[in-house]
């Protein structure tokens, strides 16, 4: 008989949310992403799902997808109310960002686009500001570039923002998931190429490694 975790910090009954940009989203239902088949998208969300269900059964956690692709923070922001609080989460999951960089990068001509550092941290700080109230737990996943070179330069720009993450993640005492760091160990050993092209949007692999990064983070591995 297989043995089950009951360390994980999610209590029995959870209502886990996550939200953030098209990594978080991944074809997921619409308008809230939640129920059966591929209701949840193809992503980590849904991976973390699988496994909560398969290693803590008796948990019965009930996983909420709300990402949106191309989203930045001030998208967040704007629809914060209805995708966030409405929905009345228990738990909280927030990785946003990587569009706040890539727009500087790929449309530098259309700067209104950009969401810069100071914009970008003081917006999370007021999302979790308002969310800590109304919440058990709340984790924050910082953004990423799957490029091993800390020189490249979306990659030094996207490691300003995780930093930023990190100082709200310790300013609120909330959980914390460095995914830069989840994916430096694997790239270690491969190129950032086998795990997605344009170095944003992972295959399997790199979805498994965002899902086994959070699950470590409540425990739940």
């Amino acid at each position: 008989m297989p043995k089950f975790s009951l360390s994980m910090k999610l209590p029995n009954h959870s209502k886990l949310l996550f939200i953030g940009d098209s990594v978080t989203d991944c074809s997921r239902a619409q308008p809230v992403g939640e129920g059966l088949f591929e209701a949840l998208g193809k992503g980590y969300v849904s991976l973390v799902a699988g496994h909560l269900g398969a290693a803590h059964p008796g948990a019965h956690i009930r996983v909420v997808n709300m990402g949106t692709s191309g989203n930045t923070v001030r998208d967040l922001k704007n629809r914060w109310q209805r995708d966030v609080l409405d929905l009345k989460p228990d738990w909280l999951c927030i990785m946003i960002g990587i569009n706040d960089v890539w727009r500087q990068f790929d449309t530098p001509h259309i700067p209104e686009g950009h969401v810069l550092p100071d914009e970008y941290e003081q917006t999370l700080e007021e999302l979790v500001r308002a969310t800590l109230p109304t919440v058990k737990g709340l984790v924050l996943m910082t953004p990423y570039h799957i490029e091993s070179n800390p020189a490249d330069a979306m990659r030094a720009r996207m490691d300003q923002y995780s930093a930023a993450v990190k100082c709200v993640a310790a300013r609120h005492n909330t959980h914390f998931v460095d995914t830069q760091a989840a994916f430096n160990a694997v790239l270690a050993h491969t190129h950032s190429a086998s795990i997605a092209w344009d170095r944003v949007h992972p295959d399997i692999v790199g979805h498994t490694i965002l899902a086994r990064a959070f699950l470590s983070a409540i425990d739940a591995l």
